[in-house]
């Protein structure tokens, strides 16, 4: 039997597919159907001739998934149930109280995220130890059971103090209510103190959970007899039947393959910028992919480990418009997929960011997807006109504008995940994919003072190829706040492989038996709140490790005991990676053509992708076309393609 492994990335606009079969890849694009994201699935699969396959069970698919993302930044959860200690049902409308604006003397205070009326308190507790102090009765939990059915959310949220300590308490409220409602438990989502995040994530979790278990019901109806995992926010898999489980784990499902799939073009030092339809994603990555825990999606904070992503409403589709003082604004509101740009031809007429590199000459409207989807000029001239009037600009003035103030938008989020964090982006490549970057790469790349820039094989498609390039995997957390003399290496060993052992077995059910693992601390001097994550070795010294790592971020260390606040445990299948075939040798490839591109006094020549050939280089203005991206060589650049096929551009 030959399998196929077949990545699939939904994004607000298109759907992406890479397909890996024998050593051969195939890509392809669809549009996106935001309000059932499974038909532009299905398409694709059909397209690419791949339902007899998957008919058979050789298909095994990785998607990466907006569902739960789209859910959250829609506020379209499902009614959800919290319940907590006695006492402690106002926690997450109090929150951490927190002024969004430090000096707006009329700050709006947030809508509580839980509906007051499905707040529900249980008199029980555990105490900083996981003692219990006050038994759950039965009494208590036929009360609970009563008022929760009289209300019929849809889901449940337990969220009880010291749970991550001892889940007894929790763990009975869940099988009270399994049988009947999806079920989010703290002790499983996010087994880590502070009761505030905890919740959060727990309640987000139980919110967009249904929503995630009903898209993989569809999908696993799909596919079925083949195989699916899902993309996590950290750039690791989980199978379907447990992703709606995790659902908060899924919020930055399809940017995470991005970042796995570019390391294959630069491993270390690059800065990734992912553009596409709807929405611009960059992220920092100096040795590995960096995780965070102090993330926000929509207004919630969420305390799980994910990819340490920028997000930003700047994409190829996002809406240009006149503010009320007159200026040009771009974003964050989107055209999306339907009707999406004025130069699709779907309906669309206002003027957006793809639409003005058509009118630019940048986009050619016979070469967009492989020439399988014409633009239309006319219509992104049209709709871009409008605007030019109502700012009394030239259309070519308007057309620039709107790429100026876009690009803008893009070089504020670079700056926040490199300069605003002491990273010189002079060290580092900019790493550009989706469909639209390539045409805003060199201004960006300028902007930022960087002289490198990759545009990596398939790069239109490349969040889709991260898919293949993931592996399954857990990233897991238990807070066991205790002094790191008083452990001791042979207790914290113990305590991690026991923490190992719990997502060793979820593994298991995906068959995934070899794996290896990671131990890490989240350590802090005695008195203090925030922690440094320290590699656990054994045979290392990690009182040694922490105090180098607080003196090289703090320019001190202290004459204090260390205290252990988290143990965490990443675990990632032992299999390799795709690698991606060199270019065969041919002929350097020659300009199909010549265009005016608006502001460059020459013809610029256009060259095929697929038609360039190893070391061939290339020299700005040029444009550079494949079937699914469009990259811009700009005049003070140039261009050179290595072994892979990947495009390494230099000023």
């Amino acid at each position: 039997m030959s399998l196929h492994y077949l990545g699939i990335d939904t994004g607000g606009t298109f759907t992406d597919f890479v397909c890996l079969n024998d050593g051969k890849l195939m890509l392809h694009k669809v549009l996106s159907t935001p309000a059932a994201p499974e038909q532009a699935i299905a398409q694709g699969i059909r397209d690419m001739g791949l339902a007899a396959a998957l008919g058979r069970g050789e298909v095994r698919i990785i998607h990466g998934t907006t569902v739960a993302t789209n859910a959250a930044l829609q506020g379209k959860g499902v009614p959800t149930a919290y319940i907590t200690n006695s006492g402690l049902a106002d926690v997450l409308r109090i929150g951490r109280q927190t002024r969004s604006e430090l000096y707006d003397l009329n700050v709006t205070i947030p809508t509580p995220p839980v509906d007051p009326s499905l707040l529900f308190e249980v008199d029980a507790r555990m105490d900083a130890r996981g003692n219990v102090v006050q038994e759950l009765s039965k009494d208590t939990l036929a009360a609970l059971k009563s008022k929760v059915d009289t209300r019929r959310p849809e889901a449940i949220a337990i969220n009880l103090l010291f749970s991550f300590l001892n889940p007894e308490h929790e763990q009975q409220i869940e099988a009270l209510f399994a049988d009947d409602y999806f079920v989010s438990r703290s002790s499983f989502v996010l087994s880590e103190y502070r009761e505030y995040e905890r919740g959060v994530a727990t309640w987000l979790n139980g919110w967009i959970g249904p929503l995630i278990r009903e898209y993989m019901l569809s999908l696993q109806r799909l596919v079925t007899p083949s195989s699916l995992s899902i993309m996590q926010s950290t750039g690791i898999t989980i199978s379907a039947d447990q992703a709606s489980r995790r659902a908060v784990n899924l919020l930055l499902s399809g940017p995470a393959g991005g970042l796995a799939a570019a390391t294959l073009s630069v491993p270390h030092h690059l800065i990734t910028f992912d553009m596409g339809g709807t929405s611009t994603d960059v992220a920092l990555i100096s040795d590995g992919i960096r995780l965070t825990r102090e993330n926000h999606v929509a207004r919630f904070p969420v305390a799980v480990p994910m990819a340490d992503i920028h997000t930003i409403g700047a994409g190829g589709g996002s809406i240009a418009f006149m503010d009320q003082g007159g200026l040009l604004q771009v974003g964050p509101a989107s055209a999306g997929a339907n009707p999406g740009p004025a130069c699709y031809g779907l309906g669309g007429d206002q003027p957006t960011v793809t639409d003005a590199n058509v009118v630019l000459g940048r986009l050619r409207p016979d070469a967009f997807l492989g020439g399988k989807m014409r633009l239309d000029p006319a219509l992104a001239r049209s709709a871009v006109a409008g605007l030019a009037s109502k700012l009394g600009m030239s259309l070519d003035e308007a057309a620039s504008g709107i790429i100026d103030v876009a690009n803008e938008h893009m070089i504020q989020a670079l700056r926040a995940i490199s300069v605003q964090r002491g990273f010189d982006p002079q060290d580092f490549s900019l790493v550009c994919f989706g469909g639209a970057a390539g045409l805003h790469l060199c201004a960006l790349a300028e902007a930022m003072g960087m002289h490198q820039a990759v545009v990596p094989m398939m790069s239109g498609v490349l969040s889709a190829l991260g898919m293949l390039v993931a592996r399954p995997g857990r990233e897991l957390t238990r807070t066991t706040r205790a002094l790191l003399d008083d452990l001791g290496d042979t207790d914290l060993s113990a305590m991690l492989a026991e923490l190992e052992q719990s997502g060793a077995s979820e593994l298991r059910t995906e068959g995934v038996d070899d794996y290896r693992a990671e131990y890490s601390l989240d350590l802090r001097y005695l008195g203090q709140t925030a922690t440094i994550n320290i590699p656990f070795d054994q045979h290392g010294n990690v009182s040694a490790a922490f105090a180098a790592a607080h003196e090289d971020r703090y320019g001190h260390r202290l004459a204090k005991p260390i205290e252990v606040l988290n143990l965490r445990v990443h675990l990632e299948a032992d299999r390799e990676l795709v690698r991606l075939p060199d270019l065969p040798d041919q002929t350097p490839g020659k300009p199909r053509q010549r265009v005016d591109l608006a502001g460059v006094g020459q013809r610029v020549p256009v060259f095929s992708r697929r038609e360039l050939a190893r070391q061939q280089t290339i020299r700005g203005p040029s444009l550079i076309i494949d079937d699914h991206a469009t990259t811009l060589v700009a005049s003070s650049w140039e261009m050179k393609v290595d072994d892979a096929g990947n495009l390494r551009l230099g000023r």
